[in-house]
């Protein structure tokens, strides 16, 4: 399928701009392994320039600034994104296939998902005007209280490559609603669509300056985006690691900063559950997205007395799951971001075998695919709780497997690890699940089901999965401040020290 890649220029200060340094990184499809395009390179010239164009934007020195909008003038803009995303879902989508190697229906659903949350932090911007000056109930009636929320500036938004549009815009809604203005650093390795998104904000002229659009290599854009000393807030969703030196790098300012890092998601299976339903629930919480999930349920623990008969099952259903070119009807597992990660995933596979485990089914290249970074929805059993596969997060196609006999015990082996993002039970005795979702350590859990996202709801994680919320209320207040205001109301002095008219 022929695809049209658009060459672009880094985004910055509503327009397109070449990287000061000229220069570009290619785009590799992961399908093919074929260079299809090139993306532009920041570097922290370009950087500065982005900064200084959002930090004007923003300025109160001027009448007309992005921060002094109302709610209702900054949902307009977000209301016509919205509906441009909608007008050309079938080429974004693509875009997204091509780039990132997610199956076409995968990419397509992301897309529908990008304009429904441009629409509903428009309508959190116009219901932010109504909480403004929000009283505050005082014990003394000669003062009055009241509350504003205020954007908190210029913003850094630093966003992964697993749903590159999709996550960028879970970000770029809610700072934009909030009245922030924005630089967003999407992935190199997949931006293409995060530069479309350029495109549309051009096209629906929203003001130069509101979002600035940076490519690039994360030591040569993130590093100097994150360091800045005129970036107000960092928002930042990606590898532990790199979340680790963003929160450094902003300690040294004082800087508030929001983190969604990894993950190594628990799902238990109970023995009274539908073994076909809970199978296919099971492979859709670690296998869609191609397994690039942060929140994959990628620790299956299933009850001691149905582990046989249900792994047979999910054996199965694995089985039947379409590998193939994103692009070909009826997809369901298309190639993994890169070389770098097809790589790295193989190697977790390898050393799982040498620590002992045992592949049950997977663990390598699909046998009719012959080109493209594919994986096979790999299972492995006969695991320890010390092995390297139980305890870091692959980020492939990749589910490890233990029983457990008791409640106590599966809780136990659920919170067993560094992470904390998300949590799943299937039983059909809701009691106990609202005990284990009581039990979890864990900032989202699912019950009978795994890795439904609606950005109506809080997004997030514990423990070394991060802090802060993205999506619904939460991700709104994530870029505003809140300031007192206190007025003294009698017409009496305050009458603490003696006036000295008195004397």
């Amino acid at each position: 399928m022929a695809i049209h890649i658009p060459r672009r220029q880094l985004f910055i200060n509503g327009e397109w701009r070449q990287p000061v340094l000229n220069r570009r990184i290619p785009i590799i499809n992961p399908s093919t392994e074929q260079t299809i395009g090139d993306i532009p390179a920041a570097t922290a010239e370009d950087v500065e320039l982005a900064v200084d164009a959002a930090r004007r934007a923003f300025s109160r020195n001027k009448g007309t600034d992005w921060a002094a909008a109302s709610g209702a003038v900054r949902a307009k803009y977000l209301r016509a994104i919205a509906a441009k995303i909608t007008k050309r879902k079938s080429e974004l989508a693509n875009l997204e296939a091509i780039d990132n190697g997610k199956p076409l229906d995968e990419a397509a659903w992301d897309i529908d998902d990008v304009a429904g949350c441009f629409e509903y932090y428009a309508d959190l911007a116009e219901g932010l005007d109504a909480k403004q000056k929000a009283p505050v109930s005082l014990p003394m009636e000669n003062f009055k209280s009241y509350v504003l929320k205020e954007p908190l500036g210029v913003v850094a938004l630093i966003t992964p490559w697993n749903y590159p549009l999709l996550i960028a815009t879970w970000k770029v809604a809610a700072a934009l609603a909030a009245g922030c203005t924005a630089i967003l650093k999407p992935s190199e390795l997949a931006s293409v669509t995060c530069l479309e998104l350029a495109e549309v904000c051009m096209e629906v002229g929203l003001p130069p300056g509101v979002l600035n659009i940076l490519t690039g290599l994360g030591p040569e854009a993130g590093a100097p985006l994150a360091s800045h000393p005129h970036v107000n807030k960092i928002s930042f969703t990606g590898s532990s690691i790199t979340g680790s030196k963003i929160m450094t790098a902003a300690a040294q300012q004082v800087k508030p900063v929001s983190l969604e890092l990894g993950g190594k998601s628990p799902i238990v299976i109970f023995e009274d559950v539908d073994l076909d339903k809970a199978a296919e629930w099971t492979a859709f919480g670690c296998f869609w997205t191609n397994g690039q999930i942060c929140s994959a349920t990628s620790r299956l623990i299933v009850h001691e007395s149905i582990a046989a008969e249900f792994l047979n099952k999910l054996v199965k259903w694995t089985k039947n799951i379409k590998i193939s070119d994103p692009f070909e009807e009826g997809c369901r597992l298309g190639p993994v971001v890169g070389e770098g990660q097809y790589e790295k995933i193989l190697k977790f596979i390898s050393t799982a075998k040498t620590e002992g485990a045992t592949i049950l089914s997977g663990g390598g290249r699909p046998e009719h695919l012959k080109k493209g970074f594919f994986i096979q929805p790999t299972i492995i059993t006969d695991i320890t709780t010390s092995m390297q596969i139980w305890r870091e997060e692959v980020f492939g196609p990749v589910l490890c497997v233990k029983t457990f006999s008791t409640e106590d015990e599966a809780t136990e082996l659920a919170n067993d690890s560094h992470y904390g993002l998300g949590a799943a039970v299937l039983s059909d005795d809701l009691e106990r699940c609202e005990r284990i979702t009581k039990d979890f350590q864990a900032g989202i859990v699912w019950v009978n089901c795994s890795q439904p996202c609606f950005y109506q709801a809080p997004w997030g994680g514990n423990k070394r999965s991060g802090f802060g919320r993205d999506l619904g209320e939460w991700g709104l207040e994530n870029y505003l401040s809140v300031k007192q205001v206190t007025r003294y109301v009698s017409d009496e002095p305050w009458g603490w020290y003696k006036s000295p008219s008195k004397l």
